[in-house]
């Protein structure tokens, strides 16, 4: 299936930052708050479960623990509790969640071992599969901190990737989308864009715009996932620094 050069507005659109982070938090703390509010948190702490489950797994805790401590904490934070503590000025969503973790490992942990496992509602969970997806390789090689950071990375370019994927499959390009995807962790000099032209059905020139196109969306989308967690705009290419820190931790 070929890419019309005509038609690359479903690519190259600039894309509105999505409503910060920090925006669903502090509206859903409010007793007031949405529907829409409460389910963009929850959407949220999905987004999350990943880096904090590594980061209770690396502080010692067995798979079946951590997940109870890990959906304990999350069924607290929909409910409400440390929302009133968040405070947009204290800059990333990442490090609130880290802190707020921490607090609760500190503080909860009694409480929560106390519980009937499975007991509760659980409003956000992995599979078992996800679960042993998220196992670390060397326990010894990061610090929880350094773990939970490059779970983060991994989990916002994931989003991003998703995003990238789901848009494509909106216009009906999604076979486009799949033999192409490959070229967004290539080195230039390692795409074939032969073979993807042959692939696609254009011409080499073609292909390589392809290829730039969906590069570039691709960055945008990683740029907004990573303008949603900090409260300042001039902020966001620290954190883009921030995410290839962490993607190049050993372990």
């Amino acid at each position: 299936m070929s890419a019309p050069e005509s038609d690359s507005s479903y690519l190259t659109r600039p894309g509105a930052f999505h409503t910060t982070r920090w925006s669903m938090v502090l509206s859903a703390r409010d007793p007031a708050s949405t529907t829409e509010a409460a389910r963009s948190l929850e959407t949220l702490c999905r987004q999350y479960w990943p880096p904090l489950f590594a980061y209770v797994r690396q502080r010692g805790h067995g798979v079946h623990d951590a997940q109870d401590l890990t959906q304990s904490f999350f069924e607290k934070l929909l409910a409400g509790e440390w929302l009133g503590a968040a405070d947009q000025e204290r800059g990333r969503f990442r490090s609130f969640l880290l802190m707020a973790m921490q607090r609760f490992l500190a503080n909860e942990w009694d409480r929560s071992r106390a519980r009937k496992r499975g007991g509760g509602q659980m409003p956000i969970s992995l599979d078992g599969a996800a679960t042993e997806a998220l196992a670390i390789p060397d326990p010894s090689a990061l610090s929880p901190e350094a773990v939970y950071e490059k779970r983060w990375a991994l989990t916002l370019l994931d989003t991003a990737m998703r995003r990238l994927r789901a848009e494509h499959e909106a216009v009906g390009k999604i076979d486009d989308y799949e033999r192409l995807k490959t070229c967004l962790t290539a080195e230039r000099g390692e795409i074939d864009y032969g073979a993807i032209a042959e692939a696609l059905g254009i011409a080499a020139a073609s292909a390589r715009s392809a290829v730039h196109r969906l590069r570039r969306r691709y960055r945008e989308l990683v740029r907004e996932e990573v303008a949603g967690t900090v409260d300042d705009p001039g902020a966001v290419d620290d954190e883009l620094r921030a995410v290839i820190a962490a993607l190049g931790a050993a372990g």
